[in-house]
């Protein structure tokens, strides 16, 4: 396996290597600054062990779950590791936003789903550990809504949403419909 890859693990070798000492040890000092943001644990590394970029990198991204840098570049791909009903849910989301939009595509941006027209985006969704955030892609649009969206958290551009939310199409028809307007389509 090379560090190319995208397997994150296969970046321990290297580490172990330059460092002499054992994964298990790594994942100790991972456990002991989880509390920590990703920049604080990638600073910590660096200056209190010597890690390069790429090794912290490799073992902050590992520690937080994310085990491959893979690169998706269809939604079907996208999907593949999402687990049940997340995966559901996003295939609902998408569907409600597409299926009256014939015009929309779904892309890849930034390593996930957006939902663009004429090569501007004006929808995303995105799968973490425990939610959804879905975004209409404007902040003008996502402050019209917010009294629509009193149930949910309501982030500066994202919209926090459960695993298994119940897909409330009208929600985010009405939000493309905004969104394309703001950009001049209707």
């Amino acid at each position: 396996m090379t560090e190319r890859d995208g397997d994150r693990a296969s970046y321990f070798p290297a580490i172990e290597k330059k460092h002499g000492l054992p994964m298990d040890y790594w994942f100790e000092v991972m456990k002991q600054i989880s509390d920590q943001k990703y920049p604080e644990q990638i600073a910590y590394l660096r200056e209190n062990h010597g890690f390069s970029q790429a090794h912290a990198n490799a073992l902050v991204l590992y520690s937080r779950g994310s085990l491959s840098s893979r690169r998706f570049t269809t939604f079907e791909e996208y999907l593949v590791p999402v687990e049940e009903p997340m995966r559901t849910t996003l295939i609902n989301i998408f569907r409600a936003v597409t299926d009256s939009n014939k015009d929309l595509k779904i892309v890849i941006a930034w390593n996930q789903p957006f939902v663009a027209l004429d090569g501007q985006y004006l929808f995303s969704a995105a799968a973490l550990k425990a939610h959804i955030l879905i975004a209409p892609w404007s902040a003008e649009v996502l402050d019209e809504f917010r009294p629509r969206l009193t149930e949910y958290t309501v982030n500066k551009k994202t919209i926090k949403i459960p695993a298994d939310w119940k897909v409330d199409k009208k929600l985010l028809r009405d939000m493309i419909t905004a969104q394309r307007a703001e950009l001049g389509y209707i």
